[in-house]
């Protein structure tokens, strides 16, 4: 079920449906695409719980490694993640705008990892940062990933920095629409075509070889012919000033910040950081490795994001 809301910066926004806690609460983590880690000491539990407890007005910022626990493959993770695994590298913006050919290439790879991709529901630690939200715990949401996850868990008090790829826009005359409703294009565009993927890739897509590629067929909007994109931001293109100023808005009203999941090594968050930082406001971060926050954070957590935010009371 979808329904428009209102973004920062005007943009129309396709809302997924939340889905019933117990939907995925019962579930187990899908930890094909999470780095080996040790198991949360009594220590890093008490360490986070009184962060939190200090906390009244919570900024928090998360990244991939909230979302691989739902089984979505991230791009820098040790050992797993789409740069560790194969030479592949996401669609640059320039390139998406000036080549036919490497439009033709992502969307016939989206087409076919789209089914699956899209089926990904919210993990534990994408509810509890709902739960914390409907407590008055948490001011604001900012997530780096453009998965919908946050917004399917049911949070409302939520930007999503890079976009969504739920949503697909115009580039000619702005038209926004559901994400599904192309893939049915796609289908009727696209009757006896087939490709066998090899392997899955972040952001919904998947691995398939120039000649699979070739015959795919792409429509163009259907409004005024123009092209169209995944309402994300590409590697190589910037989030909008005025999102960007509205996240610096919610940081300033924030006493605290929490980086969950993210190394935070593209700077589109990472200013975000920098900013708490000259505030003086306290930075807790939990990620499995090294983050680009480590030698400035009051508190750093070597953890899964699944396994220590569901032991903190945010009461």
């Amino acid at each position: 079920m979808f329904s428009a809301r209102k973004l920062p910066g005007g943009c129309r926004a396709v809302r997924l449906q939340p889905l019933r806690s117990h939907v995925v609460s019962r579930s187990s983590p899908d930890l094909t695409f999470v780095p080996a880690c040790l198991p949360a000491d009594p220590g890093e539990i008490k360490e986070l719980q009184h962060f939190i407890s200090q906390s009244k007005k919570l900024f928090v910022m998360t990244g991939a490694g909230v979302s691989t626990e739902s089984g979505i493959p991230d791009y820098r993770s040790e050992g797993v993640g789409l740069y560790a695994r194969t030479d592949r590298r996401p669609v640059q913006h320039g390139e998406f705008l000036r080549s036919a050919r490497a439009r033709q290439r992502y969307w016939a790879r989206n087409f076919v990892g789209w089914p699956q991709f899209s089926s990904r529901r919210p993990n534990v630690a994408h509810l509890v940062l709902r739960d914390w939200e409907q407590h008055g715990k948490l001011h604001w949401l900012v997530t780096q990933n453009v998965d919908a996850l946050h917004g399917k868990a049911g949070s409302q008090r939520l930007t999503e920095l890079h976009g969504c790829t739920h949503r697909v826009s115009c580039l000619g005359c702005g038209d926004q629409s559901a994400r599904s409703e192309l893939q049915e294009r796609f289908a009727a565009l696209n009757p006896t075509w087939k490709a066998e993927a090899f392997g899955v890739a972040p952001d919904g897509d998947v691995f398939l070889t120039d000649d699979q590629v070739r015959t795919f067929q792409v429509p163009a909007c259907s409004k005024c012919g123009g092209i169209l994109k995944p309402d994300v931001t590409f590697f190589g293109d910037t989030v909008s000033r005025e999102k960007v100023n509205f996240v610096h808005q919610r940081l300033a009203e924030s006493d605290s910040m929490l980086v969950a999941g993210s190394s935070m090594q593209v700077y589109s968050g990472y200013r975000f950081a920098l900013a708490a930082r000259e505030k003086r406001l306290p930075i807790a971060v939990l990620n499995i490795g090294p983050t680009r926050l480590d030698h400035f954070a009051s508190l750093k957590l070597n953890s899964r994001c699944g396994e220590l935010l569901p032991l903190i009371n945010a009461h």
